[in-house]
């Protein structure tokens, strides 16, 4: 049945508890107070109202407008986020009141004396003082709340390191900065909270969410879904490839790997455990094509848009960069997945249960006008932000032709809190982020970070790439992809350019392993999301998962040394050159670690398919031609054990 515009899909209980296990953000209070629910419903919309409206006529002053968004942000964290377990669930307790009352405070100082903040700037007064420690508190409480421990304990180590330089080992010491000299950089300048993070949160991130949640209000996850159905749902193993591609469609737009997981999962893991999948390997699916979402154009979960103000880049050089690694992951996720369906066996749905293309198309396909419009205006040379505002407007006189879609006055106000609701979580990790980045740019911390990466690298570029994917894995474990790239970047990109990469380079390679921490035990959060909708063991899941994204990890390495694949800097043949012989390295690859072609692949074999899928993938001619030589050996192996396995067909007889 067609769900309507203004209907909003509800996961079953045992999804929604295993949503708010592994993603912090979805642990909203249920109030049952109706005033203080129309009290949010008001702050939530005039949020959203407020960036609509200012991405047409322009932004306050930087400090002012960031102080606006990341107030708001407060106060709603403070009023729909319990601040342990054993708190009211139902209604915000007086405490809460009182630190939302305190964030319009802070924030409306900026406001009230801002033109003695400016005068004052790097002398401070004691009331400059008192609410730069009011801030910090404020932002380490509610991104506590909203993001977890993991980041606010990381947050608070970084403070104590500014305060502590003089007291630490010799490597990693500095001159030390008082209290007061740490709270006013964090609070009164645009390089601590109100940062490059929370100005992109204030701008692109919340505008890209709330354009995500427009989308979902009109029934695009059901388009996205049924389409994938009629593409891929009777082929071997359909399930499996339903879930790689519309995970892939939604992650892109969604920006959360745990949340895509838990809404498409609870659709996709069942339907591949009937087919026949394993619990693990349903779960491990799942996970790696959601967080495969973020490295995907067209918005690559947002990430694109803070890359492009940190580099300095068009987005569109960006989006346009990301396609082809963003294809490969996806392929490699998708061979996998079809020769673990011929090796067992699997056969796809029946055609006669799968929605017809042309159907899907006629009764949805015009809400794929506003990603249009969107592509085009980004591409056009038009802001991100006016380009989401316009995709946003679009998406509502679009939804208007027919009625299964339509929004109408509700679904838009809802629309508009369920956007905010949903910006809360990157909004407090961006804030924290700025503490982390502001802390490191004060402290130079991040220098000392890069000298310690080459020297494990011992000024070796392939050590270094090693030890940078190490670190930034472990900086990306337990957060949302957005804080993530701005951590790695800041801490782990640096060390690469050391060799002269390329800063674009070097920011795709540790971003690329910044979101794979949702995939490695111990830590993988989306893997673990999976797992738990599938009653899969959720370290196997895990482990599965890297084995599934095992193209997304040679991938990054391929573009360090052939930018070729980033298309940066090279002809049409280069381009067309390295991306064919990727392309039939990652089908070796999953060959190799599926262990099955056309049949069985015994280990000997399988050894020969990875040395193939290494040799296609390093990008020099003398590998490849090496590489198709290795290619050709395993096909014609494969093709003779295949034809012993069958036997001459006797001839027939009339």
């Amino acid at each position: 049945m067609a769900m309507k515009a203004d209907e909003t899909v509800e996961l079953p209980e045992e999804h929604q508890e295993i949503m708010e296990k592994y993603d912090s953000e979805s642990r909203f209070r249920k109030i049952n107070v109706p005033w203080i629910l129309r009290l949010v419903t008001l702050i939530a919309v005039g949020l959203a109202l407020f960036h609509l409206i200012t991405s047409f006529t322009g932004p306050l002053v930087t400090l002012q407008h960031r102080a606006v968004h990341t107030g708001v942000v407060l106060v709603l964290v403070f009023l729909l986020y319990p601040s342990w377990k054993k708190a009211p669930q139902d209604r915000p307790s007086v405490i809460d009141f009182f630190l939302a009352i305190l964030s319009v405070a802070t924030i409306s100082y900026i406001f009230v004396d801002y033109t003695g903040i400016i005068q004052r700037a790097g002398l401070p007064n004691n009331t400059d003082i008192l609410f730069s420690l009011l801030m910090v508190m404020l932002v380490l409480e509610g991104g506590r709340r909203v993001v977890g421990n993991g980041l606010t304990i990381l947050c608070g180590l970084f403070l104590l390191y500014a305060f502590l330089g003089p007291e630490l080992p010799r490597v990693i010491a500095h001159r030390g900065y008082e209290l007061d000299d740490i709270v006013t950089y964090m609070f009164l300048t645009t390089e601590g909270i109100f940062g490059t993070a929370i100005g992109v949160s204030a701008t692109y991130i919340f505008l890209f969410v709330l354009f995500g949640a427009f989308l979902n209000k009109t029934g695009m996850g059901q388009l996205f879904n049924d389409t994938a159905l009629a593409l891929a749902g009777h082929t071997s193993g359909g399930p499996a490839k339903v879930a790689v591609i519309s995970s892939g469609f939604l992650g892109s737009i969604n920006g959360s790997a745990v949340a895509n997981v838990v809404t498409t999962g609870a659709f996709t893991i069942p339907l591949m455990k009937r087919t026949g999948y394993s619990k693990d390997f349903s779960g491990a699916v799942e996970a790696s094509a959601s967080v495969g979402g973020q490295i995907l154009p067209p918005v690559m979960g947002a990430t694109a848009f803070i890359m492009a103000e940190t580099l300095g880049m068009k987005y569109s050089d960006i989006a346009l960069a990301a396609i082809i690694p963003g294809a490969l992951y996806y392929l490699g996720v998708l061979t996998v997945v079809h020769l673990r369906a011929k090796k067992l066996g699997l056969s796809g749905l029946s055609r006669e249960n799968l929605p017809n293309m042309m159907d899907v198309l006629k009764e949805r396909g015009h809400l794929l006008i506003p990603l249009v419009i969107l592509i085009y205006m980004l591409f056009g040379g038009f802001t991100p932000i006016y380009a989401a505002a316009w995709a946003i407007i679009s998406t509502v006189v679009i939804s208007m032709f027919r009625k299964t879609t339509r929004m109408n006055f509700k679904s838009i106000v809802l629309a508009l809190e369920e956007g905010t609701r949903s910006a809360l979580g990157v909004a407090m990790a961006c804030a924290m982020v700025g503490i982390i980045v502001g802390v490191a740019s004060l402290t130079g911390f991040g220098l000392k970070m890069t000298n310690a990466i080459l020297i494990l690298g011992n000024d070796t570029l392939i050590l270094t790439l090693f030890f940078t994917m190490i670190a930034s894995i472990i900086l990306g474990m337990g957060l949302p992809s957005i804080p993530t790239y701005i951590i790695t970047s800041s801490m782990a990109a640096p060390a690469l350019t050391h060799f002269g990469i390329e800063p674009f380079v070097s920011h795709m390679f540790v971003f690329y392993f910044g979101i794979f921490a949702n995939l490695t035990p111990p830590v993988a959060l989306a893997a673990f999301a999976g797992a738990g909708i599938a009653g899969g063991n959720p370290n196997r899941t895990g482990f599965i998962s890297l084995k599934l994204a095992g193209a997304g990890i040679l991938v990054p390495y391929v573009f360090v040394y052939g930018p070729e694949l980033l298309m940066q800097n090279a002809t049409a043949f280069e381009i067309i050159w390295i991306t064919f012989t990727t392309t039939v390295g990652v089908l070796a690859l999953g060959a190799a670690l599926e262990g099955y072609f056309i049949t069985k692949v015994h280990m000997l074999f399988r050894i020969l398919a990875a040395a193939c899928a290494v040799t296609l993938i390093i990008p020099t001619m003398m590998t490849d031609i090496i590489g198709l030589g290795l290619l050709a050996t395993f096909v014609t192996i494969q093709i003779i054990l295949k034809k012993r396995e069958t036997g001459p067909i006797a001839p027939q007889t009339t």
